[in-house]
């Protein structure tokens, strides 16, 4: 894991933070998301006509579960110091390359894009986060996250 101080975390502007462990994204997962949301689509939970008739050949993970992710993977790369907080303030960027097929292994890739302060107590980060899919050429997703640091 990277540790930084909140005062120098601009000095790695541009730079590769690093890698989170990996984590299974799991049918139990991927149900309670779907119940959580109400969205219910067989490519999510079918498994048997999943692999009929789905391109995946299997069930898949909802986009925006992986996307609610990004803070458990990221947290697990790195830890700012001299910070009260670690809000998730939004997105700039989001796509959607490739699906989790159920039972699949993802992992966080951070660099750092940009950093500016806010105010005297806020200091907003810039992040590219990619999220690799274990055994696959194309991610799952790329989002351009922002998080807002609170002194």
């Amino acid at each position: 894991m990277f540790s930084v101080e909140l005062n120098d975390l601009d000095k790695h502007i541009g730079a590769l933070i690093g890698h989170s462990p990996w984590k299974t994204v799991s049918q139990e997962m991927i149900q309670a998301f779907a119940d959580a949301t109400g969205d219910h689509q067989w490519i999510h939970l079918d498994e048997e006509r999943a692999r009929r008739e789905s391109p995946w050949k299997s069930t898949v993970a909802h986009g925006f579960l992986t996307v609610s992710l990004i803070p458990l993977l990221n947290q697990q790369v790195i830890d700012v110091q001299g910070k009260s907080a670690s809000i998730n303030y939004g997105l700039n960027k989001l796509r959607f390359p490739a699906a989790v097929k159920s039972g699949s292994a993802i992992r966080s890739r951070m660099e750092l894009l940009d950093v500016s302060r806010v105010d005297d107590q806020r200091t907003l980060a810039t992040y590219r986060t990619t999220v690799e899919i274990q055994g696959e050429d194309k991610p799952a997703c790329v989002a351009e996250n922002l998080v807002m640091y609170v002194a």
